[in-house]
């Protein structure tokens, strides 16, 4: 059931006078939006048939094209989801197995044919959670400043990554979610002009599940040609960062949920059933793989990948949080005793006082190993292939995870990225917070505009020791303050 969502709910930003609401024609059909102050909001608007009934664990059907106008000042359903209530980006809808729709942001003033810069956000949420309608992922500031901006969902969970002996039988089965969203870039690629955007100028760019998906995107032959620049937010690139299995072993796992049930009979399973409690508190139980290396959109290791030239040749921003681990340990006997006998030379790293909470090492080498490096190793090999490369690492975190994690954590930069610092929930904004948003959201508009974030920003080159730190004091091309560490974890990735 679609939950409403006013256009009030999109942030305190948006408390302006609303302007008359804007209709724009596209190819289903014609959508009205919401104008606030500068800005026009269109939500909820079907790039793909509803995946239900026939239509489950099958690829993106044509939506079906509507009469009249459609109300698109509301969210519709995000895709069906066990609840996360850690989420610091929290879905504000009711999740629902219908739930391929997008929206778009855009200045109010552009017209179409405008050729604005366009950017695609793909959410993150360990492709078991999240969705397109939490408040700080609203393009309103995007807009506000020059770019047409489309958030999509996708199929999460068993519903978008799933493979089973009855759906091989029929030649169906593995990455639906990717599928989703090589079919929204699909629609922005037919529509979005009529909202002012160039077609001819896309960046997609996603966090965390996200940020893989870009991955997923530079490598599979189907998306391309439908984006002109990425940007991967703490996306790994390493194998380790979210090993995936075949599909043979992914339908083994879906044989597992579903033993001895034909297509029919897994498609008339209730929403409850397949949903059941998966969610990234229990997403490594048995019975579900997550994507897959599934010949069409995986088609291995991302390192592996554009090492064999299978990667777009675009413009990639590439970068993580400077403490973007998951310290699934806390312990620091039992964090230094998994390195072996390198275990003397870790700890001098990471602990050369021994002063160090177990919390915090066990945020950095998790961070180190999963993002960091990978981010550095993935800007390196593309820089090799012949294409430019911009490393980041967001380094500003606020008072109270400083403490606590010695850094930024995992998805903390996006208020920052979507200058929507103002809409988190989880802690108070201070001071330093609102430049700190500016300077980061300004990067990515101008990486969106002309591929190129900053004059001062090189692009990366195959022995690069340098990063774009961005902090409370700015952005400054530096040496990078964990190359030791990185050095090391390299040697470990290489088997040294």
């Amino acid at each position: 059931m679609r939950k409403a969502i006013s256009a009030m709910a999109f942030g305190a930003s948006l408390l302006a006078t609303s302007a008359p609401a804007q209709t724009v024609q596209t190819a289903g059909g014609a959508v009205k939006g919401t104008d606030v102050g500068a800005v026009s909001a269109f939500l909820g608007i079907p790039y793909a048939a509803p995946p239900v009934g026939e239509n489950r664990w099958r690829a993106p059907q044509p939506a079906k094209p509507w009469t009249g106008q459609r109300d698109a000042s509301n969210y519709a359903p995000d895709c069906a989801q066990a609840p996360f209530p850690p989420d610091s980006a929290p879905i504000q809808t009711t999740p629902s197995e219908d739930c391929l729709y997008l929206n778009v942001w855009k200045p109010a003033a552009a017209r179409a044919g405008a050729k604005l810069p366009v950017m695609v956000w793909v959410h993150g949420g360990g492709f078991v959670n999240g969705g397109s309608s939490p408040a700080v992922y609203s393009g309103q500031n995007f807009a506000r400043d020059g770019v047409v901006l489309v958030s999509l969902n996708y199929r999460l969970g068993r519903y978008g990554f799933f493979a089973h002996p009855a759906l091989a039988a029929e030649g169906f089965g593995g990455n639906f979610g990717f599928l989703d969203q090589i079919a929204a870039l699909k629609w922005v690629q037919a529509n979005v002009a009529a909202f002012g955007g160039d077609p001819a100028n896309v960046t997609v760019f996603g966090e965390s599940a996200g940020g893989m998906s870009m991955h997923m995107l530079l490598q599979a032959p189907e998306a391309r040609g439908l984006f002109h620049k990425v940007i991967i937010e703490s996306g790994g690139g390493r194998d380790r960062t979210l090993p995936m299995p075949t599909i043979a072993t992914a339908a083994k796992a879906g044989e597992a949920f579903a033993p001895g049930l034909d297509a029919t009979a897994l498609r008339a399973l209730p929403e409850e059933k397949v949903t059941a409690d998966l969610s990234m508190m229990t997403m490594a139980k048995p019975g579900y793989s997550g994507p897959m290396v599934d010949g069409r959109t995986i088609f291995g290791a991302s390192i592996d990948a554009i090492a064999a030239g299978l990667y777009a040749k675009v413009p990639v921003m590439v970068g993580a949080n400077s403490a973007d681990g998951f310290p699934m340990v806390t312990d620091k006997e039992k964090i230094f005793e998994a390195y072996g006998d390198k275990a003397p030379q870790a700890r001098k790293l990471y602990d050369p006082a021994g002063t160090e909470t177990g919390l915090i090492v066990g945020t950095m080498t998790s961070a180190d190993k999963m993002f960091i490096e990978p981010a550095r190793a993935v800007a390196r090999a593309l820089t090799e292939r012949g294409q430019p490369a911009y490393l980041f690492r967001f380094g500003y975190a606020h008072p109270d995870f400083q403490k606590a994690m010695g850094g930024a954590p995992h998805a903390s930069e996006l208020p920052y990225v979507f200058d929507t610092v103002a809409e988190r929930g989880q802690v108070k904004m201070v001071a330093p917070e609102a430049a700190v948003a500016k300077r980061t959201h300004d990067l990515w508009v101008a990486f969106a505009r002309s591929g190129k974030p900053d004059v001062n920003w090189p692009a990366a080159t195959a022995t690069d020791t340098k990063v774009m730190l961005i902090d409370e004091k700015g952005a400054v091309h530096i040496e990078d303050p964990y190359r030791a560490r990185l050095d090391f974890v390299e040697t470990l990735a290489a088997g040294n």
